[in-house]
């Protein structure tokens, strides 16, 4: 009886609760391709995705008529294009990005990341070559998407890093304006960036990794939310405790599902089967919110005091019900918050209830960061590096991940709407409290040491 009630749940899940296998990403190094000039280099680049990636969107297709679980998202992720880009100048930059974003359209997956640059501790020629052609880049690609890591708890974070970073996401930002500055949705700077995230905008495909590997991502807000529902329904004085045992469960049924997609997508393109990151990726759709559920919970207005409390509850409950699930759990792998993507979280900072200052705290105990939030167009590189800095020393003191993808809009100001459109969702321009209030201490540069808790050899 039990396993007939599992398999109608699960049915449930997909049919009423907007339960899906978010994306299939597959993961391809690219390093063997380096040749002596650009254009030899981007064939083979592109020859190389479309040998290992022409079958996986039929793959993925077939599974999903197959089972009747809709697979979203088919993406693809390169080890650091920054590796490429060695000796090369800004034009060689922009046909490799070219030569990708082709790649990517021929073999007809939505988005491909790994336009990547790892400096945490130092920087190369090629990685600052990559920064610096971002604006050309982002603005004249399609589906290209790009991650900056910019500290780590064994490195500490890179000041003189951020700055760079800082004024480029201006400069996307006005290489995009006729979109409001769209291209900084393809840019996001991590720390502590993990090397087995399918999602994006920050997927690459990291140091020790198989040559190729299918990493799966699962998501299903709509499903807590219900799940939480019932129980209150049923148990209106339910504790938090007996709620988070019920998200755990929850998510273990998700994670099966999961693992049992991506186990098969890998058997059947003859590649390795990587992770499966069971993140809570929300859809601007009404009822496949994160925020949906810190309601549910009893948090009537998103920001209010306890909301962080809430995060760390939700964060914790699936990390544990999926890693109970299957011993391939990996990537991300908790509750995203991403602003626009999510509409109950864009009612939030719409009314105010949700500032920038209260979502950083969220993001101490959420399983990312700052994440798809908009920011009126005249704010200064200096407050972009301060908002960039503060989340980096979250991620870095507490061992985990975090990121900023802000998105200055230019022209706009505080309290105006701006809509992208699909996955990609719409919020309202919201300011930074204190805006000009640290601009002596972020332009100092630098390199902030490493904490204590590093030391663990």
């Amino acid at each position: 009886m039990r396993r007939i009630d599992d398999i109608l749940n699960t049915v449930r899940m997909f049919e009423e609760e907007n339960l899906d296998v978010r994306t299939v990403t597959m993961g391809i190094n690219i390093d063997e391709c380096s040749c002596e000039n650009i254009e030899r280099t981007s064939l083979s680049v592109y020859k190389k995705i479309l040998s290992c990636a022409r079958d996986l969107v039929s793959v993925c297709n077939n599974l999903t008529t197959k089972y009747g679980i809709p697979i979203i998202n088919k993406r693809l992720a390169i080890s650091p294009a920054s590796r490429l880009l060695e000796g090369r100048n800004e034009a060689d930059a922009i046909h490799l990005a070219h030569a990708l974003d082709r790649a990517a359209a021929d073999v007809h997956v939505d988005l491909i990341g790994g336009f990547t640059a790892l400096v945490h501790k130092g920087m190369t020629d090629g990685e600052a070559l990559l920064i610096r052609s971002l604006p050309n880049v982002l603005a004249k690609t399609q589906r290209l998407c790009s991650s900056i890591n910019v500290g780590t708890t064994k490195a500490g974070m890179n000041v003189d890093a951020i700055r760079i970073v800082s004024d480029t996401i201006l400069e996307i930002a006005q290489a995009t304006k006729d979109k409001n500055g769209f291209g900084c949705a393809k840019l996001v700077v991590f720390t502590n960036i993990p090397e087995d995230n399918p999602f994006m905008a920050g997927a690459f495909l990291g140091a020790g990794e198989a040559s190729c590997v299918i990493n799966v991502g699962v998501s299903g807000p709509g499903v807590v939310k219900r799940a939480v529902e019932r129980l209150i329904k049923d148990s209106p004085d339910v504790t938090l405790d007996e709620i988070a045992e019920e998200i755990k469960h929850t998510a273990f049924r998700v994670t099966r599902t999961g693992e049992l997609i991506g186990r098969e997508v890998a058997t059947k393109l003859g590649v390795q089967f990587g992770v499966l990151d069971l993140s809570l990726a929300p859809t601007p759709k009404v009822g496949d919110s994160v925020g949906e559920i810190y309601q549910a919970m009893g948090i009537e207005k998103i920001g209010a005091p306890g909301t962080t409390a809430a995060v760390a509850l939700l964060n914790d409950a699936v990390k544990k019900g999926g890693i109970f699930a299957s011993s391939s759990v990996g990537g991300l792998s908790g509750a995203f918050l991403p602003v626009m993507e999510d509409h109950a979280l864009a009612e939030a900072v719409k009314n105010g209830s949700l500032t920038l200052e209260k979502l950083e705290a969220m993001t101490a105990v959420c399983s990312v960061g700052l994440d798809m939030f908009l920011l009126p167009g005249d704010v200064d590189a200096s407050t972009l590096c301060g908002i960039i800095m503060d989340e980096a020393a979250i991620g870095i003191a507490n061992n985990k991940t975090t990121a900023v993808r802000v998105i200055p809009v230019p022209g706009k100001k505080e309290g105006e709407y701006v809509d992208f459109g699909g996955l990609f969702g719409a919020g309202t321009v919201t300011n930074v409290v204190s805006p000009d209030g640290s601009k002596a201490f972020t332009q100092r540069g630098g390199h902030i040491p490493a904490p204590i808790n590093s030391l663990k050899n």
